[in-house]
């Protein structure tokens, strides 16, 4: 190789110039110290030595070829003596920097003497290989990282004289021999794969520069210049070198970027501007680690896109530096200080890159600045589990607790660092155009999911996560709306700032899209187009109102028209809220049979047939509902009380959107629970109208058909006992005896009180509660179903104008929709006094009183009859006709009948020996008894009704109002004591 050779000119060649640097031989000191005549710049360059060996030893023989290398092949004439003067010509200065002139050669020869020279010069021809030393040095490649050459004119050095000492005694050195090998592949694709050089402190001493402080000022300059442009490439010089501390195999090391220490012996004039450039080449070398570590797959697209721009400029930077490397070559004026000047901007340029990359290698915890114990907490654990819900595995590399800086984040993190140097116009248009690029790809994403409904994020790094195990076929068992609420979420650590006010937007408006994408609705082949790419296009917000406002209108137009929401909100109604009730009642006396049983034993299958039969029945309005064949028959073994008991205990009143059923929970049966207590319907909904009516909101509405159900048999029971009353022998007859006669009327009384009781309750439920209620509900769905037709048929208003609110029809969403169906059912179980554990208790126990009361019925009659003195002789009483004694006759042989086989004789002479005053004493105490508790309770719950309508319902006091009319006259009218309010 020339001796001429120099630094390399582009970064590639940089690449294979592995060391890069040598350092300057004893040769290159003299020649840079004994010069004594000037020389034309012509002769730059040394003549090649014919036998194909280099020249001098120079460290510039391990360097590629530069742009120099296009003299140094010509031949050159003698030069004169070159002048003891270096003064300020720049052909001096490459002559002091590593380029000795032929005309040094004598110089060496009359040194020659040294014993240190000589020495390298004897161990050096008898270690050299004839094959790699043979023909013309190669350049380039790796063959410019083999020990240089020998000159000829150590080659062909006579031998020592016989009076001197042999100089071969020691043994000779392993030649120092590196090689470029390749690294393995890594997940970036770019990431360089030429192995590290090594440091110049492990060189060879015969390959150590000249000390700095034999060298003149000129010369110095002339060195640190030439060195400068390697290490602003990254590599050591022969005077500039990484400091002791800096390991360039260790990654973090690599990202924090190498100092540098130059040699000691260096002008304090040039040592301080030297410095500050050193600065710029830390912070390219760790930009340039930056760019292959972030590159990898597990640091998102949005990352990848943040590398390229830089790559991108750092790739700028590489080729200022190979046209400062031109101006160093030819340019007599190009000084240390014109160096400095022309790299300034670029330096403040870098300063700003490395920055931000510095910010997202400590939240990436990749520096020490974030390696602390202090991540070991829950938030550890919950990024562990989910990684395990997203399939990740379990392994060692995903054990930390530090998620990676991906997608939102460092579109924040750029955000942020603009903000705070907006003030620097420079900084400012970086930022800027590193914001734009890395933001493409989110905004592929956004687009994607805006006006598509689709997903398209294999690295989790957009705002919205996608639970892929969620499906729609689990709607069916889905109780907490799951499939809605959780399928698609909000990564709420991981939005940019500039997505912060409209993320529920997205959010909205792609799970609307996806909605009615699986409907068929949306053209997934359709290429978006004229749509902003990038987060500083003035029509970013716009494209998000307008992609919301399509969405919405989609979704509503597919709910309200295609699948005709309403007229499945209608249907619900008459089967959940008994309205009208008429074909019920006739379904309950055709199953009164089969709904008496047990639960247990209840036929379920006959049931639906009876209900299919009572549907189809001409002239009832179920008849011509499209949609019964959705409504089923099933039975819940678990009575409603306890049922909301479970719910309430754990949401409370307060919240009650959260009502749902505990399956998880143990469950405990009603033994005495009978088919009129477990019977429910259960509606089945198609999709997408189960978005709205799902299954949350069917247990809503199985629980308020249950109370309702429960209050109609409860109320039929009682008019069954009013019938029983009225027109049985028993109680109709008049008996002699004043005090049954007084009994019977408390009995009538008690049971009338119960009747209003339950019919007041019934009342308000339906007529002051839920259809109220539901007339509001309606009144919305028309606002909304009116403003989609409008819509559709004006074809006018588009979606930019429902974006600012210029379509008066979609400034209501089908979120607000599925709200008001939810508050609508919540509302109506709370004013029907089913969210609140102690009204439950108090109506539980009403409930139950009454209940038995009709019961026992039947048996206060064959008591009455015992008792009444007229009906026990075999005379027919003097106010009781003929025919009526006739009937009573009868029916008391059928029922002595019954007694004789079931008690047999004894019990006849029994109920005889009783006393018939005993016997009324008692009838006496059994009703008062009930009186008592019924009274007592109802007037609890009229104390409690009071205080939850001034603290919460108001619409409570209508039903206290309605009630207290049951509890007049007696005892427990009026306000109690507070032991009385507690159950």
């Amino acid at each position: 190789m020339s001796s001429s050779t120099a630094r390399p000119s582009t970064h590639a060649e940089k690449r294979s110039s592995g060391l890069g640097t040598g350092a300057a031989t004893s040769d290159h000191s003299r020649a840079a110290t004994s010069a004594s005549t000037s020389r034309p710049r012509t002769t730059a360059a040394s003549v090649k030595d014919p036998g194909g060996g280099g020249g001098g030893s120079s460290s510039n023989s391990f360097r590629p070829e530069s742009r120099t290398d296009r003299d140094a092949h010509r031949p050159q004439a003698a030069s004169p003596p070159i002048s003891s003067s270096y003064g300020t010509s720049q052909a001096h200065k490459r002559t002091a920097s590593g380029n000795p002139r032929q005309t040094s050669r004598s110089v060496e020869e009359r040194r020659t003497e040294k014993v240190q020279v000589t020495t390298r010069e004897t161990l050096v021809s008898r270690t050299r290989s004839p094959d790699r030393r043979s023909g013309p040095s190669s350049r380039g490649g790796a063959d410019g990282l083999k020990q240089p050459q020998p000159p000829p004119q150590q080659q062909q050095r006579p031998p020592e004289p016989k009076g001197k000492e042999p100089l071969i005694e020691k043994p000779p050195q392993a030649p120092w021999d590196p090689e470029a090998t390749l690294l393995s592949h890594t997940s970036a694709p770019l990431a360089s794969r030429i192995s590290i050089p090594p440091l110049a402190s492990s060189a060879p001493p015969d390959l150590q520069p000249t000390p700095l402080h034999d060298l003149s000022l000129d010369v110095q300059e002339a060195v640190i210049l030439e060195d400068l442009l390697f290490v602003l490439m990254g590599f050591e010089g022969q005077y500039i070198r990484f400091a002791k501390g800096y390991n360039p195999y260790e990654e973090r090391d690599r990202l924090s970027g190498p100092q540098w220490r130059i040699l000691p012996g260096l002008d304090p004039s040039l040592q301080d501007l030297t410095q500050s450039m050193l600065r710029m080449a830390t912070h390219y070398m760790a930009l340039e680690t930056f760019v292959d570590v972030q590159s990898r797959e597990e640091f998102g697209s949005v990352n990848h896109a943040l590398c390229a721009s830089i790559r991108k400029l750092l790739q700028e930077y590489l080729v200022m530096i190979s046209q400062l490397e031109a101006q160093f070559l030819t340019n007599d004026t190009f000084t240390l200080h014109v160096l400095n000047v022309h790299t300034l901007p670029t330096g403040h340029m870098m300063s700003q890159i490395y920055a931000l990359a510095h910010d997202l290698l400590k939240r990436n915890a990749l520096l020490d600045d974030e390696t602390d114990e202090s991540s070991d907490s829950a938030d550890d654990f919950d990024h562990i589990l989910e990684q395990l819900r997203d399939g990740g595995d379990l392994v060692p590399g995903n054990m930390t607790g530090k998620k990676i800086c991906k997608g939102g984040v460092v579109l924040g993190l750029i955000t942020k660092r603009l903000e705070s140097m907006s003030g620097d116009p420079a900084s400012r248009t970086l930022l800027t155009a590193l914001l734009r690029d890395a933001s493409r790809p989110y905004m592929a994403m956004l687009n994607e999911w805006l006006h598509h409904g689709g997903i398209n994020d294999p690295h989790s790094e957009f705002l919205v996560k996608e639970q892929r195990s969620i499906r729609r076929e689990r709607l069916e068992q889905d109780y907490t709306d799951e499939y809605w609420e959780r399928r698609y979420t909000i990564r709420d650590h991981d939005v940019p700032p500039q997505l912060e006010a409209v993320k529920d937007k997205v959010l909205l408006a792609g799970k609307y899209l996806n909605v009615v994408r699986e409907c068929g609705g949306v053209d997934v082949s359709l290429q978006v187009r004229d749509v902003p790419t990038s987060f500083d296009d003035s029509r970013f917000l716009d494209n998000v109102n307008n992609a919301y406002a399509h969405a919405n209108e989609s979704l509503m137009q597919l709910l309200l028209t295609t699948h005709a929401l309403p007229a499945r909100l209608r249907s619900l109604k008459h089967y959940f809220f008994l309205d009208p009730s008429d074909y019920f009642s006739y379904f309950l006396e055709l199953g009164t049979s089969e709904l008496r049983k047990p639960v247990k034993s209840v036929n379920t299958g006959k049931l639906q047939s009876l209900l299919d039969l009572v549907l189809r029945q001409p002239g009832s309005i179920v008849a011509l509902d499209p949609f019964k064949e959705d409504v089923k028959v099933e039975m819940n073994e678990i009575t409603l009380t306890k049922s909301l008991q479970r719910v309430v205990n754990i949401t409370g009143i307060e919240q009650g959107e959260s009502l749902q059923p505990l399956t998880n929970q143990p469950v405990d049966n009603d033994k005495n629970a009978s088919g009129f207590t477990s019977l429910q319907l259960d509606y089945a909904v198609p999709f997408p109208v189960s978005l709205v009516i799902s299954r949350k909101t069917v247990w809503r509405y199985q629980a308020l058909f249950r109370y309702l159900l429960s209050l109609r048999h409860l109320e039929s029971q009682l008019s069954a006992t009013w019938q029983t009353h009225t027109n049985g022998i028993v109680w109709a007859h008049r008996s002699s005896s004043r005090n049954l006669e007084i009994w019977k009327r408390r009995v009538w009384t008690l049971r009338a009180r119960m009747l209003v009781f339950v019919q007041q309750l019934l009342y308000f439920c339906t007529a002051e509660v839920i259809e109220p209620n539901w007339q509001s509900l309606m009144s919305r769905l028309r606002e909304k179903d009116a403003g989609v037709t409008s819509s559709a048929q004006d074809g006018t208003a588009t979606a930019k104008a429902a974006g600012s609110g210029g379509a008066p029809g979609l400034t209501r969403t089908v979120d607000e929709l599925m709200q008001d169906h939810v508050d609508f059912l919540d509302t109506c179980l709370k004013e029907c006094m089913l969210t609140n554990s102690k009204l439950l208790r108090i109506h539980s126990k009403l409930m139950q009183t009454c209940t038995i009361f009709a019961t026992y019925t039947n048996w206060l009659s064959r008591e009455l009859e015992k008792a009444d003195p007229d009906l026990t002789g075999t005379v027919k009483p003097p106010n009781m006709t003929d025919e009526q004694w006739k009937q009573f006759q009868a029916v008391r042989s059928q029922k002595a009948g019954a007694d004789s086989q079931a008690s047999g004789s004894t019990s006849a002479t029994d109920d005889k020996a009783k006393d018939e005053a005993a016997r009324i004493s008692e009838l006496f105490d059994v009703i008062r008894k009930w009186e008592n508790n019924f009274s007592r309770h109802l007037q609890i719950l009229l104390d409690a009704l009071n205080h939850y309508a001034a603290t919460e319902t108001v619409v409570l006091l209508s039903l206290c109002a309605r009630l207290s009319t049951a509890n007049q006259g007696t005892e427990y009218a009026g306000l109690r004591n507070d032991d009385d309010v507690v159950v």
